[in-house]
């Protein structure tokens, strides 16, 4: 996941902290003045701000203070409590935090060489696909000498607002981080995946199943690293609008832990092994707490032994952090990000995930074919123009994670834009063969469509069986420009690439060997009534389609004589009268068995509706043998730019 990191404005931070040891200078930032266009684009402060260096706001200034920690953070004036969240999250991760702080032990204060201080201090963020790293001096605002945005609780203490500040620097200014998400935050925190769950649209509280599957996938990430949050939806007057059960509104909590809990004391709890699913969050106000069952002074922690209470660290202050049950925690909270750390080492114990990465853009043309700026499906004539990534599920049953990820927009707020478009994507299962853009939607099964929604993410899992899929990456409207970054995680090398060319390309000798003239759709939906093959009673059986010198082998289909093939191929063809072959076979350790065949003539019509045709195979006594019959269904195109 981690990479050597670019240069932010390139601006190195070796080379400018030697150079003012060097002179005998404290840095000063020209990339992000200390001004006013550093803090606000549109709404002033409410007092007069003087920058200050941390050792003239007090003595002893450290960048950690006893280490770090999630309750070091506080939010300060501006509303960015899903940054400071994100950071009460990053906290709890030193393999995170270590390359977001890099060189921390060289970054800090060093009181026996004062000389080696320049106030110059360097982060790193993973900005769309890559390591940036940020350079910024240590002069930070204040009012009343008093820090005015993200503060940890040690006055001494500034790893929190040196880090907001370089955020701030990749943003703009400190006004342009005025409402966001935290799971954007975690994921340039850490390059994660993030998954948002809407838990009001899902009601999971209603739904028992719902509510335990959602609880295992939670605690999986958790127990993986991963790093959750959790907000509850607000009207634009109810942003941080206290509710009579202690939560906020608008407000975003990072989640702590996730955890089990055994209920009951001594041995009677370890033979009744009844549990409870609980889960943690802390507010970055520092304060201000959920009341209800399993807050910090509820009667329902006398359900709970001294110790399993000591192991889950349970004190009793408004500090900000609380329990509350999974339940009411589904009840209560409307959305949540689930930032999985995706692991794609070679090398680990652990599941390891295949990641492919491409980068895109929408982007017009004069030649409508050549626009890859199609919108959703909803626009049928345009879809297709959008760009096109075809990737192979090779596994019977498999898990495929999506993630499209469009360029971060909060850096355009200063000059009145920085909203998002409406982004999602399609997944289509397309012809085992398939190798060339597709041109008709009609004969492509769609097998899953994402959310469309101005977020920077839209992520999507899905399992998909054994086949050739295409992902088509869109905006909502057409005509609607843009970048995007789009990563496919499988099991094994899914072969995921951008399909660009539109059919075959013409050769130097095509008018020898022949170009393709039509294309044929074939659809192989099912076998039905095979004879047996060997001694279990059942057969292996797929099938191969030949047309034109090609062939679409199928996945085989274990010890069954009622296979369900959903097999189909795509063939140019330069000869359109040579007749098509569908051949059944029986998959044996030594040598496969053939079964039978139907051969259709070259010329055969569209047809929208299965044909059953008989297989059959020479017979042994000068008669044919029945084996069965099969189901097609056959497409055929004359136009390769229609197909």
């Amino acid at each position: 996941m981690f990479s050597s990191a670019v240069l932010y404005k390139n601006q190195h931070y070796s080379d400018l902290k030697r150079d003012c040891i060097k002179d005998k200078t404290l840095f000063e930032d020209p990339e992000f003045p200390a001004t006013n266009a550093s803090l606000y684009f549109r709404k002033p402060l409410p007092g007069t701000v003087k920058w200050k260096r941390p050792g003239e706001m007090g003595n002893d200034p450290h960048l950690f203070v006893k280490g770090i920690s999630s309750h070091d953070l506080n939010q300060g004036l501006v509303g960015n409590c899903w940054f400071v969240a994100a950071c009460s999250c990053l906290a709890l991760k030193p393999n995170l935090w270590k390359k977001v702080i890099p060189d921390h032990k060289e970054q800090e204060w060093d009181p026996k060489h004062p000389e080696n201080y320049a106030g110059i201090f360097h982060f790193q963020f993973w900005v769309f696909g890559e390591w940036v790293d940020v350079v910024v001096d240590d002069r930070l605002p204040t009012i009343n000498g008093e820090l005015i945005y993200c503060h940890s609780k040690d006055k001494n203490e500034f790893w929190s607002a040196l880090l907001e500040k370089a955020y701030a620097k990749l943003f703009g200014c400190y006004e342009s981080l005025e409402g966001g998400n935290t799971g954007d935050a975690v994921v340039d925190f850490s390059g994660a995946v993030a998954e948002a769950i809407n838990l009001e649209t899902e009601a999971y509280y209603k739904d028992q199943k719902k509510q335990d599957q959602l609880f295992e996938d939670i605690l999986k990430v958790y127990n993986h690293g991963g790093i959750i949050s959790c907000s509850i939806k607000a009207q634009p007057h109810e942003i941080e609008f206290r509710m009579a059960n202690g939560l906020v509104k608008g407000h975003a909590y990072s989640v702590t832990a996730v955890k089990n809990v055994r209920l009951g004391r001594g041995l009677l709890a370890y033979f009744k092994n009844e549990t409870i699913r609980l889960i943690r969050m802390r507010n970055p106000w520092g304060k201000t707490e959920w009341n209800g069952a399993w807050s910090d002074s509820s009667e329902e922690w006398s359900k709970v032994g001294d110790m399993e209470r000591g192991n889950l660290g349970i004190t009793v202050e408004d500090d900000g952090e609380f329990w509350m049950s999974f339940t009411d925690w589904c009840k209560f909270f409307t959305d949540a990000d689930v930032c999985r750390l995706i692991n794609t080492s070679l090398i680990s114990t652990q599941k390891a995930w295949h990641e492919v990465v491409h980068f895109g853009s929408w982007t017009k043309h004069a030649e409508p074919l050549l626009n890859r700026c199609g919108g959703c499906a909803n626009h049928k004539p345009t879809f297709l123009q959008n760009p096109q990534y075809l990737f192979d599920v090779t596994k019977e049953v498999s898990e495929v994670l999506i993630s499209l990820q469009q360029k971060d927009m909060k850096i355009n707020r200063k000059v009145g834009q920085g909203e998002n478009l409406s982004i999602g994507f399609s997944v289509f299962k397309v012809e085992l063969n398939r190798k060339y853009r597709m041109h008709d939607i009609l004969t492509q099964q769609c097998v899953a469509t994402s959310t469309y929604i101005n977020a920077r993410t839209v992520f999507m899992r899905c399992m998909l069986p054994q086949g050739r899929y295409v992902i088509i990456p869109t905006t909502f409207k057409p005509q609607t420009l843009g970048d995007y970054m789009i990563r496919v995680f499988t099991d094994v090398d899914s072969h995921c690439r951008e399909l660009t060319e539109d059919k075959p390309r013409v050769r130097c000798w095509s008018s020898f060997l022949g170009y393709p003239q039509a294309v044929t759709h074939i659809y192989v939906h099912g076998a039905e009534g095979l004879q047996n093959q060997d001694s279990t009673g059942g057969a292996d059986p797929y099938v191969i389609i030949s047309c034109d010198g090609q062939s679409v082998k199928s996945p085989i289909k274990k010890d069954t004589l009622q296979p369900e093939f959903t097999t189909s191929g795509i063939f140019y063809r330069k000869n359109p009268r040579k007749p098509i072959t569908v051949e059944v076979w029986n998959s044996k350790p030594v040598k496969d068995d053939f079964m039978g065949q139907v051969v259709l003539s070259g010329s055969v019509k569209d047809t929208s509706l299965p044909q059953k045709l008989q297989l059959r195979k020479q017979g042994r006594q000068m008669a044919d043998e029945m084996l069965g019959s099969i189901s097609l269904r056959i497409v055929t195109s004359t136009q390769l730019t229609a197909m």
